[in-house]
């Protein structure tokens, strides 16, 4: 093998990149034009293509090399958009099969399967070539250089890290060990970033414990640190059991014990810390670090003084403006988190208020700052319904009815003033960008902050983008799953709602057509894997009254989607709905893995109206009481409104700040030296690169 291969993985460089990497080829003539366009066609199969430059390497490629590097890259592909499976419906001639059978043969054939466990057994019918022009995803030539940056990026992005983050650290730390020292950065800016990499390179590497002893300065730090080691959740929105060898309880008391003050900090998480105590012992190292034993001491006993939040709370039920301000000068992000509050409580002291934020505000993180900024720009915006996202590796979400008090105008603008001031003076101090062109979609698409959650998938976009729909009538929602470790039933279902968000009806495994709709049926068993899929002809749909479809999956047998050894589901836009297989890889807009520990997901919202799908990618509840949307429309609907409403920092934004403090607009892509689009140049499925270089 050559050795850049055994440096690369194919899968992960596609999905992040978009690129190959290839070998030096050993052909003198370039590969015939058999294979050349067979190649071609194959990638075209699957809505891939590639660059001039890449294809040029691979005909350098000798007939041997093509052999080795072909099959992984092309099962690579085929994973990326689904197509490594079999897709198997109940009515293999959907969706005009559904249509045209009866309400009465349909109920039959579905309690026949429930009964049995068998599927109909129907004739498959010749269908038409697809005969649609879709639009081709591009893969560039890549290098072993570039592959490896992708560790530096994601680990210097600002936000938390996605599952799938998490899986491609591990595998380059995995695979690199000690050469991926090197390639990370000096400073790491996530703190579950830190501890997540640094218990990595506990297990893997000789130098560690190091690295960790370098960045680690909180006692939160040590916590999640241990957690991590532990395999649990770093962003300790659940408890960790906790186990660990001699050495590294040594490690993390040597840890704690070099903080200056830990206990208040611990206090924070006291219930975390006092389990954590019993799996690390500090009373037999308590010679060795007595300042981590005494730490312990006072947290079981609860001798601390009273904690930072508390103390802000107390200030405030005093309404001691000055008392608060002086105390959240300490923090300056929290100082941020509050700044709206501060200043409708201030009256009359808005101005020491803004002052004081200024003092501190170079200490605000960047990711903050924007957030802030785009809550201060849309804040005179009316609103019913305020939505959050609670922290933790679960994508849940919660709504809340009313808008918040009024502020007078002229503060909100002081604010948003400071606020822009700010992240102009952090962003002219980067290299110049010289000419740029911003295309103008990029204000439909969030800035990726809080990644945590994030489903691993085709395009990796912000929650709350929206996304223009490929030219097309038939939105064609698909889901395939395999059975855990016993029979496993998944629904797929579309919620419909009119422009009101008010419920008009549901396709699913009950009602397998209506409103434009059709599902092709539900299958209650996948030893083997099984898909579903459901079809919305937006003219008749529209037609009907209806503007929302919301995609949900739930678990029926109410096992975890982490549980099961692979399910995903996704999306494909279609001009005719009976033109080509059920399942086209070419025409597949998004897919994404389903592998949270929740039993209901709503990954997407189409606006039929708009002609948008609205990626919301998130989890409804986790242990609902009947498994189907129709039990669950009030949280569905709300979620919908929230996530219409939904008023989050978007990239136009981000990269307007960028061009006015460091360089100038222009109005074609061609005169730009800096292009920031939906499809070339820095894009918003570069997640990691903004996160890390633009954040």
């Amino acid at each position: 093998m050559n050795p850049t291969q055994l440096l690369i993985n194919t899968e992960i460089y596609l999905r992040r990149r978009s690129k190959i990497a290839l070998p030096v080829g050993e052909n003198t003539e370039v590969l015939p034009e058999n294979l050349t366009g067979a190649l071609l066609k194959n990638l075209e199969s699957l809505g891939y293509t590639f660059s001039g430059e890449a294809l040029a390497h691979v005909q350098t490629l000798s007939v041997g090399q093509l052999k080795e590097w072909y099959p992984p890259f092309w099962e690579a592909l085929k994973k990326a958009v689904g197509a490594h499976v079999s897709f198997r419906p109940m009515y293999p001639n959907f969706p005009q099969q559904v249509m045209e059978m009866s309400e009465a043969r349909l109920y039959v054939n579905a309690l026949v399967h429930y009964l049995t466990n068998k599927l109909p057994v129907f004739a498959k019918t010749p269908r038409p070539e697809l005969d649609e022009q879709t639009p081709l995803r591009v893969i560039e030539l890549g290098n072993e250089a570039d592959f490896l940056s992708i560790l530096t990026d994601i680990t210097k992005a600002k936000g938390s890290l996605s599952a799938s983050d998490r899986e491609d650290v591990k595998w380059f730390i995995e695979t690199l060990r000690e050469a991926a020292l090197p390639l990370l950065p000096n400073e790491v800016a996530a703190r579950e970033t830190v501890a997540f990499v640094g218990a990595l390179l506990i297990q893997n590497t000789t130098d560690g414990s190091a690295w960790s002893a370098e960045r680690v300065s909180t006692a939160t730090d040590v916590l999640r640190l241990a957690v991590a080691l532990c395999g649990g959740d770093i962003s300790l929105a659940e408890p960790t059991k906790f186990k660990f060898k001699r050495s590294v309880r040594r490690l993390l008391l040597s840890l704690l014990e070099k903080i200056g003050n830990p206990v208040e900090d611990m206090n924070r998480w006291r219930g975390r810390w006092l389990r954590l105590g019993e799996a690390l012992h500090p009373g037999e190292w308590k010679e060795k670090f007595p300042h981590a034993y005494e730490a312990f001491q006072s947290v079981r006993n609860e001798t601390a003084e009273p904690s930072f939040n508390a103390r802000i709370e107390a200030a405030l039920e005093a309404k001691d403006l000055a008392g608060t301000v002086e105390l959240l000068s300490q923090r300056p992000g929290d100082f941020a988190r509050r700044l709206d509050a501060l200043l409708r409580r201030s009256e009359d002291g808005s101005a020491v208020v803004l002052d004081s934020f200024a003092q501190g505000i170079e200490r605000v993180s960047t990711p903050v700052l924007l957030q802030m900024h785009a809550h201060f720009k849309h804040r005179r915006t009316p609103t019913e319904l305020r939505v959050f996202f609670p922290k933790g590796q679960v994508a849940k979400a919660w709504g809340k009815e009313g808008a918040l008090p009024s502020m007078d105008e002229t503060v909100r603008v002081q604010a948003m003033d400071l606020l822009e001031g700010e992240l102009k003076a952090r962003f002219a101090k980067l290299e110049p960008l010289g000419a740029c062109y911003l295309d103008e979609r990029l204000d439909f698409y969030t800035v990726p902050f809080a990644n945590r959650s994030a489903a691993k998938s085709l395009r990796t976009i912000g929650r709350g983008s929206r996304v223009a729909l490929p030219e097309s009538n038939i939105v064609r929602f698909f889901l395939w799953w395999m059975n855990g470790k016993y029979r496993t039933d998944l629904d797929l279902s579309a919620a419909i709602f009119d422009e009101n968000f008010v419920y008009k009806d549901v396709i699913s495994y009950y009602n397998l057509k209506n409103y434009g709709g059709a599902h092709s049926g539900d299958i209650v068993n996948a030893p083997h894997g099984a898909a579903e899929f459901i079809d919305i002809d937006i003219t008749k749909t529209v037609a009907a009254g209806a503007r929302y479809v919301v995609m949900s999956v739930n678990s029926y047998t109410s096992q975890p989607f982490c549980d099961l050894p692979e399910c995903f589901a996704g999306h494909m836009a279609r001009k005719k709905a009976n033109s080509g297989e059920i399942f086209e890889p070419r025409t597949v807009a998004q897919r994404f893995d389903l592998s949270s520990d929740t039993q209901i997901c709503l990954p997407m919202a189409v606006d039929l109206q708009t002609h948008e799908m609205v990626w919301m990618d998130l989890a409804l509840r986790r242990h609902p009481n009947w498994n189907n949307v129709q039990n669950n429309l009030s949280g569905v609907s709300l979620l919908l409104r929230a996530m219409m409403g939904l008023e989050k920092p978007v990239l136009g934004d981000l990269f307007r700040l960028h061009i006015e403090a460091r360089g100038h607009r222009v109005a074609t892509k061609k005169a730009a030296q800096t292009v920031f689009s939906v499809a070339d140049g820095v894009t918003p499925f570069d997640g990691e690169r903004i996160s890390a270089n633009w954040l």
